[in-house]
């Protein structure tokens, strides 16, 4: 008997088990996807008003109901008779399951009758055809043979140089990001000045995306101890609501942007800072703030530095996704935006609070900028479901994998895993997907990539769009990336492998 391990659980196969046992569970699996399925889209009908979103929203439904069996022993049991295809089941759910149980059933001489109709081309591949579709309507359609779209972060510089811009979309940029983060509206649109201008002269269309800032807590004012320049573990830091005025002799002090954050945590609570570079945990509440205890730091020491990111992973914070500053930029954005970046998404209610805002700005149009949900909380990836229904249940819409923040809130070690989690979910849903953070980003700011970014870059096809940040050779970067994703699509399509013809040996 041969016993193989995944997950360090056991699945046994001494022999296939015979296709009768194996028609048996799949019809019984069918039964449990079409039962819960149907009730998971009920709940969501009411939210669903745009008609090409509804068969995909079945096929999501069908997808959880699928996802909540553990189907690994299945899959090894299907394999000797050429039939693991449950393994790419994503986009076509009950299709997949319908072929196998046809083929089973012909194997095991079963009156076709009894048994669910063999699924047409057309309903197998349908699920392929409407991410097509989905995609197209964020991003537009692809103009050349690679159908992963590529996504630049525009400079501040971008406002200034026509010639960036133009190179940009020349050496096959899809879509310019601008981050209302940064720089002013008279940036924003000198840049979309540009961007419509080299479309004419470069005969190629680009999509203007505009990312809301949202309310990402920072590091105000900081104010070192006496002799302390850097923070190692074991030190303490005052992470108050108010500015420090004064220098505190053995404490480092610093104020926090968003000051009701603080009166949201517990003891014990994890804090990381600047990217995960300086990890803490809540030792006390204080009526100033909270005492933090440094937990992770570098030997040397880590510098604590004003105006960079704070996170806080154990606790679901109750803010407002939009901020007074994103309420004025959206004034801009609603008008000028193909596509909206929306930061600090959590839930379904985020969702209706930017299309109300869209709504009051846009009137009956208010449908046609399509909108991204940024994924970096575990808040989030939980409601995710609930967030693809209610948003592209009624305007186009997109995901984009935040990996930055995200690596941070649920730890590094998980990212890998969400990531595809996130994929296969999106892909059951027909919904396209931003892979995005420090993709090739040795490349970008020292003009050489490391090893394991372009790895990062290939399996990037696996998305419908990838993000490259800005930096001195983002335009080198983009013909690289370019070249990649070209190269990586003749190869893989999805989980799928093409088969493409080999010629290395």
């Amino acid at each position: 008997m041969t016993t193989y391990v995944v997950q360090n659980q056991s699945f046994s196969l001494n022999k296939p088990r015979e296709p009768q046992i194996l028609l048996n569970e799949l019809q019984r699996i069918r039964q449990i996807v079409i039962y819960e399925g149907e009730k998971i889209f009920r709940q969501w009908q009411p939210s669903i008003a745009r008609p090409s979103f509804a068969e995909s929203a079945v096929n999501l439904a069908y997808y959880l109901a699928l996802r909540h069996e553990d189907l690994r022993q299945l899959q090894l049991d299907l394999m000797p008779w050429g039939l693991s295809s449950l393994g790419r089941i994503e986009a076509r759910v009950l299709p997949n399951l319908d072929a196998a149980i046809a083929t089973l059933g012909a194997v095991c001489h079963q009156d076709p009758s009894l048994l669910p109709q063999r699924p047409p081309l057309e309903a197998f591949f349908s699920g392929d055809r409407l991410l097509k579709q989905h995609t197209e309507e964020v991003f537009g359609k692809s103009l050349n043979l690679r159908q992963v779209r590529i996504m630049v972060t525009l400079p501040t510089e971008a406002a200034d140089n026509y010639k960036l811009v133009k190179e940009l979309i020349q050496r096959g940029t899809d879509c310019l990001r601008i981050n209302c983060a940064h720089d002013t509206t008279e940036h924003w649109l000198a840049m979309i000045n540009h961007l419509r201008k080299a479309e004419v002269e470069t005969g190629r269309a680009c999509k203007v995306f505009m990312d809301i800032g949202g309310p990402k807590p920072r590091l105000g004012t900081v104010l070192l101890a006496k002799n302390k320049q850097r923070l190692h573990q074991g030190d303490k830091l005052l992470l108050s609501q108010e500015v420090p005025l004064a220098k505190n002799k053995n404490i480092v002090q610093a104020s926090c942007t968003i000051p009701e954050i603080l009166l949201q945590l517990g003891v014990d609570d994890r804090v990381w800072i600047d990217d995960g570079k300086i990890g803490a945990k809540v030792k006390s509440l204080l009526p100033e703030g909270v005492l933090l205890e440094i937990t992770h730091a570098r030997n040397k020491g880590e510098k604590l530095r004003p105006d960079k990111g704070i996170n806080f992973p154990d606790t679901t914070l109750n803010l407002n996704p939009l901020t007074s500053k994103d309420q004025q930029d959206l004034d801009f954005i609603a008008a000028h935006a193909d596509i909206i970046g929306y930061s600090f998404v959590q839930q379904a209610t985020d969702i209706e609070l930017l299309q109300l805002e869209l709504q009051t700005r846009l009137g009956a149009n208010w449908r046609k900028p399509a909108i991204v949900a940024k994924i970096e909380t575990p808040e989030a990836i939980k409601n995710l479901p609930e967030l693809i229904v209610r948003a592209a249940g009624k305007q186009p819409f997109g995901v984009m994998i935040a990996r930055g923040d995200l690596a941070v809130e649920i730890g590094y070690q998980r990212l890998a895993e969400m990531q595809e989690e996130i994929l296969w979910l999106c892909q059951a849903a027909h919904v396209p997907v931003i892979w995005a953070t420090q993709v090739l980003e040795n490349l970008v700011k020292k003009g050489i990539p490391s090893r394991a970014e372009i790895t990062d870059a290939a399996m990037a096809e696996r998305a419908e769009c990838v993000m490259l940040n800005k930096g001195y050779y983002i335009a080198e970067a983009v013909t690289i990336l370019d070249d990649v994703l070209t190269r990586m699509e003749a190869h893989q399509s999805k989980k799928t492998p093409q088969l493409r013809a080999l010629h290395s040996w």
